[in-house]
């Protein structure tokens, strides 16, 4: 994780026509074998092995998930949250990030400017299951000045894949 005050240095991996092919199937999906990867890829079956490790070696591909559908999974509440806090030291943004990190509720974690400091998306089972998180996470910390929930009534669109 970076700070605010950190100057990064990142060199960005060249991807030709090939790994942009490779990581397409992939996200679409990751269960694909080396066999039908190189099939839909045009590629030979030990090109494309030698690619995949690669990429993950690189970071490129950060990990493989399965992605559950939630309304299969019982009862389901997303909120989107927007936090403020009262500090915005970067000990007190990393403070409240290494606390939303370690709740398994919180599925995604941004810094945003401008506006709040950060917006999370939360899935949790209901809203008793909402106030019991929101209680824990925000309403007995002292450094959250504002929080403002949105919940879900729709989710017309879910998507993982990046454009390449």
């Amino acid at each position: 994780m970076y700070t605010f005050n950190e100057i990064i240095i990142h060199k960005t991996m060249q991807l030709d026509e090939l790994d942009k092919r490779i990581l397409q199937q992939l996200q679409n999906d990751s269960s694909l074998t080396n066999h039908e990867l190189a099939q839909r890829v045009h590629a030979s079956a030990p090109t494309c092995l030698r690619r995949v490790k690669r990429l993950m070696d690189e970071g490129v591909i950060a990990r493989q998930v399965a992605i559950l559908d939630a309304s299969k999974t019982g009862p389901a509440l997303t909120a989107i949250v927007e936090i403020t806090l009262d500090h915005q030291a970067t000990e007190k943004l990393l403070e409240f990030e290494q606390l939303v990190a370690r709740e398994v509720a919180v599925q995604q974690c941004y810094r945003v400017s401008p506006g709040p400091d950060f917006v999370l998306v939360i899935q949790v089972a209901d809203m008793a299951a909402y106030h019991a998180l929101a209680h824990r996470l925000f309403a007995t910390q002292a450094n959250v000045r504002n929080v403002r929930s949105f919940f879900s009534i729709l989710r017309s669109k879910f998507e993982t894949s990046i454009a390449l």
